[in-house]
């Protein structure tokens, strides 16, 4: 296995992911790395997705709030995507298709 490419790949690609997982519903950031955590291409850490959740924040694509799950157990703190977020999420599918079209075109020469 290349680990090197699938890094680079992982590296492109978290982002949309994590941005189409909220875009579903409010998750906290444990639940989005067990969610990634089922795929082997994007298995990732709290070391990798609390900056992204945090850049995505910075530029606008998502907000936050806490949330009291049960009593006597902390907040967890939700991320829900913005307008602007929604906006970018609907470039990035598009990217995303246009990335596969081309790839499948190469691979057909």
């Amino acid at each position: 296995m290349n680990t090197d490419w699938i890094s680079q790949i992982k590296r492109g690609t978290l982002e949309y992911a994590v941005l189409l997982l909220i875009n579903k519903f409010d998750r906290y950031g444990y639940d989005l790395i067990q969610t990634l955590n089922k795929y082997t291409m994007l298995n990732t850490n709290e070391s990798t997705i609390y900056p992204l959740l945090r850049r995505l924040m910075k530029n606008g694509y998502l907000d936050s709030y806490w949330q009291n799950i049960e009593e006597g157990t902390p907040p967890r703190k939700y991320y829900r995507i913005t307008k602007s977020g929604t906006l970018y999420l609907d470039k990035l599918k598009c990217d995303w298709c246009k990335l596969i079209e081309n790839i499948n075109d190469i691979e057909k020469e």
